[in-house]
């Protein structure tokens, strides 16, 4: 991944406009996926009462997918593309920056065992959101920083941690949050990404894969 945006990652960073954008396809490119290779769920649902869902984008979904299934509390997981126009979009499509979505992984948790706050708190510091169109060496419109909520408990914790990360930030000297922050139902459907992406990380799949977590490295405020 890294060494395809490293050749034409230049030329990826403007978002494209909804009424330019490919026209993508009537069915999905994963229309029947397969359980959760590590948690062993649907990563469709139908999901135990009382489950949310936060789509949580922030650089390639393959490392972002892995840091949050091995969360306690974390029902299943899945990747997918998001807050972009064409529908049904492939990969490939995505990586041309003609879609206007980002990589994002789908978080389905019990939030009596893994909060908003908990889960927000790995979000800003396993990544940097103040790059815009980047994660490190990964450059495009798809990996974006961004948060889209199904639940307004989730939007209240987004805003408050995003203005009090945002505070550590700038005492530090970094740019202002970038972070695309929306409900789900304004982003755009999530449609999941082909089979080989789902899980990438996992022990059945590509344990020793590339992995971007292009920090800032300044701890969220609440970490021990």
């Amino acid at each position: 991944m890294s060494f395809f945006d490293s050749l034409f990652g230049q030329h990826k960073t403007t978002m494209i406009a909804p009424e330019d954008a490919l026209p993508g396809r009537e069915s999905p490119v994963l229309a029947a996926p397969r359980p959760h290779a590590v948690l062993g769920a649907s990563v469709t649902g139908p999901y135990p009462p009382g489950t949310r869902v936060l789509y949580l984008a922030m650089g390639c979904f393959w490392g972002a997918e892995e840091i949050f299934w091995q969360l306690p509390g974390v029902v299943s997981t899945a990747v997918g593309y998001m807050g972009g126009t064409t529908p049904n979009p492939t990969y490939e499509e995505v990586c041309s920056a003609r879609t206007g979505h980002t990589e994002t992984a789908m978080v389905a948790y019990d939030p009596a065992r893994v909060t908003e706050d908990e889960l927000l708190r790995i979000f800003w510091e396993r990544h940097d959101p103040t790059q815009g169109f980047r994660q490190g060496n990964d450059v495009g419109t798809q990996y974006r920083s961004a948060i889209y909520w199904t639940a307004p408990e989730q939007a209240d914790a987004v805003r408050r941690t995003a203005e009090r990360y945002a505070e550590v930030l700038d005492a530090k000297g970094y740019d202002p949050i970038t972070t695309e922050m929306l409900p789900a139902a304004e982003a755009g459907p999530f449609y999941l990404a082909e089979d080989y992406h789902q899980q990438y990380l996992s022990p059945s799949k590509n344990p020793d894969g590339y992995r971007c977590h292009a920090t800032t490295g300044v701890p969220y405020p609440d970490a021990a």
